[in-house]
């Protein structure tokens, strides 16, 4: 609970014992940029002149680099190829510190990577170069057999599923991952896409989008409303039978919803705080890691959803795919506190 300042300082204090297996689609988010200022004679199209490159960690490699930023230590399972641009990811991982023993090397996959050039600030163009079918047998086998040893042999606070529907994530994969958590008293976290949407029963949060809440489930209600969302939300907790729902509202907030007394569910909403919006790109990753701390922490809904609404605030500051500044984070609960008092 963040009451003072010295339980905040202790919260943060406990971040960093914790150790967050995070199991999803990675990629490299590759990055070109340059100067604009002539248009090719070859087509309509502008020139950029190249003046850096960058290849950043991204998918769930950068949920991995949040968690990493919060103090705690982060593992990844997940599945790359065995290809150049493999090698480069490892690589990437190796310079921000973070462990590569949790990833399987596939002969038949490629390494997800998105290509973004960047003209005069401005992003031009995207180029995907993806394989987005499930895994096959031998991937599976391969990958399943990581996150068992892991989970048998490591502490693990809590497992996070990052789906991003590359195929990683199957529902094999999910549901066996889930047993065995469950069979050891670690809680599960998932920030889902719309293929698997439903496969993650049993879990202890479970935080979609409103778009993929909307998506996900059968029943229709007025996303607009704040009360009719959070019967959708109550709607899907039952369904997944999961301990709390969270759902990210963009410049509305989150709402967060848990089993309460009875068969009663208990429905909070946490407004945004105003921000000066540069960029909302990787605010869910944030919001999805710094979740899966508080819930490995036995933190209560509110205390979850207010939290990571605050992180996720934070980072839409900033322009790109950046990862959370934990000393930010904690200017900005005790400003929080203050106000409050």
């Amino acid at each position: 609970m963040m009451h003072t300042e010295e339980s905040t300082e202790q919260l943060f204090a406990s971040f960093t014992k914790l150790r967050v297996m995070v199991i999803g689609d990675v990629m490299i988010d590759a990055y070109i940029f340059g100067k604009v200022d002539r248009i090719s004679p070859e087509a309509p199209v502008p020139v950029v002149a190249v003046e850096q490159r960058q290849n950043r960690p991204g998918g769930a490699a950068n949920v991995a680099l949040n968690i990493k930023s919060m103090g705690a230590t982060a593992i990844l399972c997940s599945v790359i190829g065995n290809d150049q641009k493999g090698r480069e990811f490892t690589e990437i991982l190796d310079q921000h510190g973070l462990p590569s023993h949790g990833l399987v090397h596939s002969n038949s996959r490629i390494t997800t990577t998105k290509f973004r050039i960047i003209g005069n600030k401005t992003q031009m163009l995207r180029v995907d170069e993806e394989v987005t079918e499930d895994l096959n047998h031998s991937e599976q086998r391969a990958l399943w057999a990581q996150i068992k040893n892991i989970l048998e042999q490591e502490k693990i606070d809590v497992v996070l599923f990052q789906d991003y529907n590359k195929g990683v994530l199957t529902k094999n994969i999910i549901s066996q991952t889930i047993k065995l958590a469950r069979v050891k008293g670690i809680p599960v976290a998932v920030d889902p896409k719309k293929k698997n949407f439903m496969a993650y029963k049993n879990v202890n949060l479970f935080k979609p989008n409103l778009k993929e809440l909307k998506e996900g489930i059968e029943a229709t209600f007025d996303a607009r409303s704040i009360p009719e969302t959070g019967k959708a939300l109550a709607f899907l907790m039952e369904k997944l039978q999961a301990d709390m729902v969270m759902v990210t509202l963009s410049e509305k907030g989150v709402l967060i919803g848990s089993h309460g007394s009875g068969k009663e569910h208990t429905v909070y909403h946490i407004p945004a705080h105003l921000r000066n919006i540069a960029d909302v790109s990787g605010a869910g990753d944030t919001v999805i890691s710094v979740a899966s701390l508080c819930l490995a922490l036995k933190m209560g809904p509110e205390d979850i959803a207010g939290l990571s609404n605050l992180a996720g605030g934070l980072v839409c500051e900033e322009v790109g795919v950046v990862p959370i500044d934990k000393n930010k984070l904690a200017s900005e609960v005790l400003k929080t506190l203050s106000v409050k008092s």
